[in-house]
């Protein structure tokens, strides 16, 4: 959610920003015409309830007095008048109230800012930020992942469909090994080398914890939902590794925090059908480690850097080549300022496959779920900045690393980093 102040003192330049994002900058003059009328139902209710105040100190002896004297009518006129002040204070909050959600309701859709230094434009406007690793040459003609797969008998892509419906898979024995082991051995990496906390979260998050991640905005008709316990499915770990925090301040001290979660993850990709829907391209359920940071605002930038590393480290240890997109203002997702996207060559189907994507969302989400910090005892608490990364999703992963490091035989020869996780053994064959 942005800062209504912003909204206030720079209008235009919140308006500006949002149309670089193809966002519509009337909301911002909606949000205005409502606070304007707030800001007025506050100060005459404030003004009110001061006078009320005021005459409440004399009232009671003055209305003892004239009862006294006799002048009751005079008596229950004083009254009548505290009462209406009262009853009128009582109407204002109630419109102050009902304003106050109609513009927080407003705000909620309100998509953030582009970052100062995330380009203008659309999906198509992107930056190569860097190319790492080059493209694998073969003396054969590289098959696509879902032949190889159904060749090695270790994904099982018509029953997955048979057992649930198109979008969901059946990983088989080495296989689901394989997917596994990545799991296993990207939280490692996570932990070890980079220094994060892992945590296992629920797989179902309420209303109010979709709220606060700021993912109820944009995302409710991709999103999986039981509508008896008012339930969401994880679109991927974010929502819950932000909301752990909904609601506290957290010690400045402790800044930055790093979290690291895996779990499948469900998207109903909409309006996606017929968009690169073969194979494990673009599927409902998928695995995925996720990364979360909650840092001090001056620093967060330098965070989102380190982060990206940590999630490309990934794919160093993998051998696989990669590029980092910097995307355009009108491509970042609904609460980012700034996004890269990481990318990894798939030869088989001859793509580049988005595996990533690494968010600044600044305060945005922090203001939404109100996780604040104070930078030591007794400070003013401040918000925090919230980035989140993949690290990594599996099934292009998983896609590419069979494209990769196919053989002529037909096998596939995986990396030796992947051999604890793998009983040791890295060739998948037949």
């Amino acid at each position: 959610m942005l800062d209504i102040r912003l909204l206030r003192s720079e209008p235009d330049f919140v308006k500006e920003r949002l149309r670089s994002r193809g966002a519509d900058p009337a909301a911002v003059d909606a949000v205005l015409d409502l606070d304007t009328r707030w800001r007025a139902v506050k100060a005459e209710g404030e003004g009110i309830q001061a006078k009320l105040n005021a005459e409440s100190k004399t009232s009671g002896p003055r209305i003892g007095q004239l009862m006294k004297d006799g002048k009751k009518d005079e008596a229950d006129a004083v009254r009548a008048e505290l009462r209406e002040l009262g009853d009128r204070v009582a109407v204002l909050d109630d419109e102050a109230r009902t304003l106050a959600a109609q513009i927080d309701d407003l705000l909620f859709y309100i998509p953030n800012l582009p970052h100062e230094t995330t380009p203008s434009g659309g999906e198509d406007d992107f930056q190569i930020i860097r190319e790492v690793g080059s493209l694998p040459k073969y003396d054969f003609t590289p098959k696509a992942h879902w032949d190889i797969a159904a060749d090695l008998g270790i994904i099982d892509f018509t029953r997955g469909a048979k057992v649930t419906g198109s979008g969901f898979v059946l990983y088989k024995g080495r296989g689901a090994r394989l997917e596994r082991g990545l799991i296993a051995f990207m939280v490692d990496l996570h932990i070890e080398k980079h220094g994060y906390t892992e945590w296992s979260t629920p797989f179902l998050l309420s209303r109010a914890s979709m709220r606060g991640s700021c993912h109820l905005a944009k995302f409710t008709p991709e999103m999986y939902h039981d509508a008896e316990d008012d339930l969401f499915a994880l679109p991927t770990a974010e929502p819950a590794l932000i909301n752990i925090h909904r609601d506290e301040i957290l010690d400045g001290r402790d800044l930055p925090l790093k979290y690291v979660a895996y779990s499948p993850c469900w998207r109903r990709e909409a309006g996606a059908a017929g968009k690169d829907t073969r194979g494990l391209l673009r599927v409902h359920q998928f695995d995925k480690v996720e990364m979360v940071k909650f840092t001090h605002p001056e620093s967060s930038y330098n965070e989102m850097e380190i982060l990206l590393t940590d999630a490309t480290d990934v794919l160093d240890a993998l051998g696989l080549p990669y590029r980092i997109k910097l995307l355009a203002s009108g491509d970042i997702s609904f609460s980012a300022s700034k996004c890269y996207d990481v990318e990894i060559y798939a030869p088989g189907a001859d793509m580049w496959l988005e595996v990533s994507s690494c968010s600044n969302c600044e305060d945005f989400q922090a203001r939404q779920s109100d996780i604040r910090f104070r930078r030591e005892p007794g400070a003013k608490p401040e918000f925090a900045h919230i980035l989140n990364c993949s690290g990594v999703a599996l099934p292009r992963l998983v896609a590419t690393l069979l494209e990769h490091y196919q053989q002529p035989d037909g096998s596939v020869v995986l990396p030796d980093v992947l051999k604890p996780y793998l009983a040791g053994d890295v060739r998948l064959a037949n």
